[in-house]
């Protein structure tokens, strides 16, 4: 058995944490899950059905882990030695922008793609104030930085880089200077590549059975 079980689709969040998996050179098994026929195993592991989700067989006891974030992290910390973790001074940019992404970020976009625009008063009480304010907090540190921490990528950028990437591909985010250098720094990453050969081939697989 490899050390990690990983539930994934090709055409969902799961892109993420494959690229860490890679990124971390992690021993893992892949298990696709249908839409309209979710394994068991994946069934009760996650209760929210959702992807990615993954189970570290460690130690004789199985560790589930979900959420995209937390997945990335929790493999930085599982393979130390891959180098992806922060180092004391970066640590609060590390986990700022990795947490802003999953909340700001997450939820500033989903809201606008699903029509929602909060007016000024509601600002206050939504987590990521308007769209156009969680933008251009994103611009203006990479307009800054070449990754996360600075020159240094790191896990925070798998999944932070992953959030650009997709906002650019799916016209969700708007086509900033800085944001098309920041993406295409990631894309250059071989471990990304290889996660999206592999997601690629299998997301044709699924359509041809379509």
């Amino acid at each position: 058995m490899a050390a990690f079980t990983f539930f994934y689709n090709p055409m969902s969040r799961a892109q993420i944490a494959r690229w860490a998996l890679h990124e971390v050179g992690a021993d893992y098994d892949p298990v696709l899950v249908r839409w309209d026929d979710k394994p068991a195993a994946f069934v009760a592991a996650n209760p929210m059905q959702k992807l990615p989700t993954i189970i570290h067989h460690l130690d004789g006891k199985d560790q589930v882990v979900t959420e995209a974030a937390a997945i990335c992290h929790y493999l930085a910390l599982t393979h130390r030695d891959a180098g992806l973790l922060p180092t004391g001074q970066e640590q609060g940019d590390y986990f700022r922008w990795l947490l802003f992404a999953a909340g700001p970020v997450e939820q500033a976009v989903t809201s606008k793609a699903m029509g929602w625009n909060p007016t000024d008063r509601q600002e206050m009480t939504v987590g990521f104030g308007s769209f156009d304010r969680t933008i251009d907090a994103l611009d203006g540190w990479f307009a800054d930085h070449d990754y996360v921490c600075g020159s240094r990528f790191t896990m925070s950028d798998v999944y932070v880089g992953s959030a650009v990437d997709w906002g650019l591909q799916f016209g969700t985010m708007p086509e900033r200077t800085a944001l098309k250098a920041y993406a295409e720094r990631c894309r250059a990453r071989p471990a990304y590549q290889e996660g999206k050969r592999i997601d690629t081939a299998e997301m044709q697989t699924l359509q041809g059975e379509g």
